[in-house]
């Protein structure tokens, strides 16, 4: 997006989101867990797809923000409850599944990261992109974030506040998937020279899943806005 640009959109203060966006994105949550943990797991293809989901997820949250979708979780105290146990819920069952991967004895751990064909490496690949579209849009926190953060950047006169809303939510997933596929590249050196064996990817695993037990825990204790 060109600073010529930013004006006509009625947007200010680029160098300020941009920042923002960035310092966000590196603070550790739900995202940066889910994108970094698949990549040690299954490699840098299953922490791109990861990344994917939460891209999609992001795109959707924009959305939302810019039509006033947004405003019914800051509103309806019933509509944040709900979005925000079931997204509790769904980390609670990704984070059983990686314990009982953790728990497997290593012959039986290791079996779902043998060799296979190209067809069969598209489903684990596709879960993995459904994972993280769902961790991101059954996050009422990041609903609430867009509504409260994108119109700090937008000005009181904007022509159109829902193309303002647009542009930024566009911006902002542009950069975080950004973020995300340089995060996986990184991830990934760090699994190659460590080449994890079958003993350390369990222990992966069960942190992993201890870690998303902390963070279910931490969204289910999320106060429920009043209206």
């Amino acid at each position: 997006m060109t600073m010529d640009l930013m004006p006509s959109l009625g947007l200010h203060d680029p160098a300020l989101f941009a920042l923002s966006v960035l310092v966000l994105n590196a603070t550790p949550g739900v995202d940066l867990v889910f994108v970094v943990g698949r990549t040690l797991q299954s490699g840098p293809r299953a922490g791109l797809a990861g990344a994917a989901g939460i891209s999609l997820g992001c795109v959707v949250h924009a959305l939302a923000a810019a039509f006033g979708l947004a405003a019914l979780l800051a509103v309806s105290a019933t509509a944040f409850s709900v979005l925000k146990w079931l997204g509790a819920a769904y980390l609670v069952w990704l984070a059983a599944g990686m314990l009982r991967a953790a728990w497997r004895r290593p012959a039986q751990a290791a079996e779902p990261l043998a060799p296979s064909g190209a067809g069969d490496e598209a489903s684990p690949l596709a879960r993995t992109f459904r994972q993280g579209l769902l961790t991101n849009m059954l996050n009422p926190k990041v609903a609430l974030f867009f509504l409260a953060f994108l119109p700090q950047f937008i000005d009181a006169g904007a022509p159109d506040k829902t193309l303002s809303f647009l542009a930024l939510g566009a911006w902002f997933t542009l950069q975080s998937a950004l973020f995300l596929a340089v995060l996986v590249g990184l991830t990934g050196q760090i699994r190659q020279r460590a080449r994890a064996s079958a003993t350390t990817g369990r222990w992966l695993q069960g942190l992993g899943g201890l870690l998303f037990l902390g963070l279910a825990a931490r969204l289910a204790r999320t106060e429920t806005p009043v209206p």
